[in-house]
């Protein structure tokens, strides 16, 4: 049996800004299990990165973080202070965050950010700490790892930086990371290269991972199961096989048709699109956020709240009152009602 490391349940988030309260996530529901990777997809806005900084108690100040449930292997995350959090953050859960050069102090070197991390939480002594540095390093792929210790960020490319941030994420040790888009800013060939890398430190050390992200095709490669977000709310989820084998809900359908398909995508051939724009999420919202992108959309798909309905697999589930097969049959049979 799976042992269950994160447990989420009816998270969401509120935002005052001068024209109402912002809904950015929405009644958000997953889980991570120990060695499995959860990938969280959709396109920019849709609330994924604001999700992370839910988990990790890291949102703007203004901002309003509610869960019927948010707990790290059982432990009650919405009942901690600040100091019982910072405790937490760096220790059993870590961040990557998309931009290590943003991420990374300037004014210290690589080595002083990485041994102060596992002293603060750990109390080892800085001989130690070093060692564990220079190991992890070296197991991230970093050569002559030693004398990297005693240089600067904006002393290394990209692909180093990135590949520190991994390290400093694991110096602890931590039951989950999460990695928000951390191949953004590389080029493709060292975007590879850090998703392998994750990869295989993730089965080694058997941490949950959290990995969001745009790219399907990133999902493809590495998520054991993924969850579909769109305006806040995840519309559709389940395992990787399912998602790309069987997707149900008209925005995943749409999303992996705008991806080319080698052998199949003949060249120079259109990809797909979804028409239209992201509702506004400021102020309460009536019926599915997608309706009015979706050429299946009926009257019912706007007259109330819709949840999420059980798929074909045994984990599957989506935000829609019908599965594409039924929207199909339906656009058939309506010419016959209208004549």
């Amino acid at each position: 049996m799976s042992e269950r490391i994160l447990e989420v349940s009816g998270l969401s988030v509120e935002i005052p800004v001068p024209s109402g309260l912002l809904h950015p996530v929405q009644d958000v529901s997953f889980h991570v299990d120990r060695g499995e990777t959860l990938a969280i997809v959709g396109e920019s806005g849709c609330g994924k990165s604001l999700t992370s900084l839910a988990l990790m108690d890291l949102l703007p100040p203004k901002a309003r973080r509610q869960a019927r449930k948010l707990e790290l292997e059982g432990r009650d995350l919405t009942s901690l202070g600040e100091r019982q959090m910072s405790d937490l953050r760096g220790d059993r859960m870590s961040m990557i965050f998309q931009e290590p050069m943003t991420s990374l102090n300037p004014a210290y070197t690589i080595g002083d950010q990485l041994i102060e991390a596992m002293r603060r939480h750990r109390g080892v002594s800085v001989a130690e700490a070093r060692d564990r540095a220079v190991w992890l390093l070296e197991k991230v792929g970093i050569t002559a790892a030693r004398g990297r210790l005693g240089q600067y960020p904006h002393q290394l490319s990209g692909g180093l930086r990135q590949r520190v941030m991994i390290a400093m994420a694991l110096m602890c040790g931590p039951d989950l990371i999460i990695a928000d888009e951390p191949t953004t800013a590389l080029d493709v060939t060292i975007q590879a290269q850090i998703l392998h890398l994750l990869a295989d430190l993730q089965r080694e050390f058997q941490t949950g991972l959290i990995l969001i992200t745009h790219d399907l095709g990133v999902v493809a490669r590495v998520a054991d199961r993924v969850a579909v977000m769109y305006a806040g709310q995840i519309v559709e989820e389940g395992s990787a096989r399912d998602i790309f084998q069987a997707p149900t809900h008209p925005y995943t359908q749409g999303l992996l048709d705008c991806i080319p398909i080698p052998g199949k995508t003949a060249r120079g051939a259109h990809l797909g699109s979804i028409p239209g724009i992201v509702p506004s999420l400021v102020g309460e919202m009536q019926g599915c956020h997608f309706a009015d992108r979706c050429r299946h959309a009926r009257g019912l798909c706007r007259a109330g709240a819709i949840g999420l309905r059980e798929g074909a697999g045994q984990s599957h589930r989506y935000r829609c009152i019908q599965s594409l097969a039924e929207a199909a049959a339906h656009l058939i049979r309506e010419p016959e009602a209208v004549g």
